[in-house]
């Protein structure tokens, strides 16, 4: 009886740990054919989802609630958006520079042309820091060289040049206490932490906190929750990994019907939705029947929360008005 008693118990414990890492379910957020679907952000204060179609030119504002999505048609290749402190007002980076885009008129106005002469580099992945300052790195178009780097803008337009030799510039994330930022250059397949001066908005101390194993993906858009753990859109991963910053661990997957994911960002009113972005590039005959869907915006509810994103600081600031 004793024997039988102890192999029950250490059935019930095997299948705890195993009812434990069973994968939350994912759902349809909003079904479109994004091409490159990124730069996922929650605006906490509107409840709606901003994120961009980075080929298709497009800026998209998506609402939950009412389960429309607003689209305002960009110049060009758009690699991010983060909302700004001024109400109808959000900080995106352009092919050419930083622009301030109205939401309302969707008027575009001049921040910064840093990189406008760089032709082999564009925009791509950015976010705000605890004070408001935009991080946005920029990536090599053929992405075969490291000839890109990683720029902080002030909301007055001054541009610093943060970190170079970069080949694809990606996910950015600050810890709670607002002292360590994690970065991701995509083709290291490493996630980087740096120490973070709060009162200078620098970095030092550079070093991996996470080494991606290939066979899970390339890393791209990154998130973090409140417990300063690390989640990551999978580029040909069709996945969402969680990764503990501190040990290097993978904790566990998200399995997404999308062969490219591409950021992820936590929403809802608790902060306890995962929407996800995802790409329908770079995708086989056989891979698009496997995911129609890819292309969508999906959304998963978790035990976990996530935190309030930093919105772009912009004081006044007198720019060239585009034609």
């Amino acid at each position: 009886m004793k024997k039988i008693g102890l192999l029950v118990l250490l059935s019930l414990l095997v299948c705890c740990k195993t009812n434990e890492k069973e994968e939350s379910k994912v759902e349809l957020a909003f079904k479109i054919n994004a091409q490159l679907g990124e730069g996922a952000f929650w605006n906490y204060k509107s409840e709606e989802l901003y994120w961009v179609d980075i080929e298709g030119k497009k800026l998209h504002i998506f609402s939950p609630k009412t389960e429309e999505n607003k689209t305002i048609e960009m110049p060009s290749r758009i690699g991010t958006v983060v909302p700004a402190n001024k109400e109808n007002s959000a900080v995106v980076a352009l092919e050419d520079g930083i622009y301030i885009v109205n939401t309302n008129t969707n008027e575009l106005t001049l921040l910064s042309d840093v990189e406008s002469d760089v032709t082999e580099n564009r925009f791509n992945d950015g976010k705000c820091d605890p004070n408001g300052n935009l991080w946005v790195g920029s990536m090599h178009l053929p992405q075969t060289h490291p000839k890109a780097n990683l720029y902080k803008i002030d909301g007055s337009g001054n541009a610093n040049k943060m970190l170079g030799n970069i080949t694809i510039s990606n996910g950015i994330v600050w810890t709670s206490d607002k002292k360590t930022m994690y970065y991701i250059d995509t083709p290291t397949g490493q996630i980087k932490a740096f120490d973070f001066d709060n009162k200078k908005n620098t970095i030092t101390n550079e070093r991996v906190a996470v080494t991606i194993d290939p066979k899970d993906g390339f890393p791209d858009g990154m998130t973090i929750d409140e417990n300063d753990m690390l989640w990551v859109g999978m580029w040909n991963g069709n996945a969402v990994a969680n990764y503990n910053p501190n040990t290097g661990k993978l904790i566990k997957k998200i399995k997404v019907p999308a062969h490219n994911v591409t950021s992820c960002a936590f929403g809802g009113k608790n902060l306890d939705v995962l929407y996800i972005t995802t790409a329908s590039l770079d995708m086989t005959d056989e891979e698009h029947k496997k995911f129609p869907l890819a292309g969508s915006v999906f959304k998963v509810q978790l035990k976990e929360k996530g935190v309030k994103g930093s919105f772009f600081n912009s004081p006044n600031f007198k720019t060239a008005q585009l034609n």
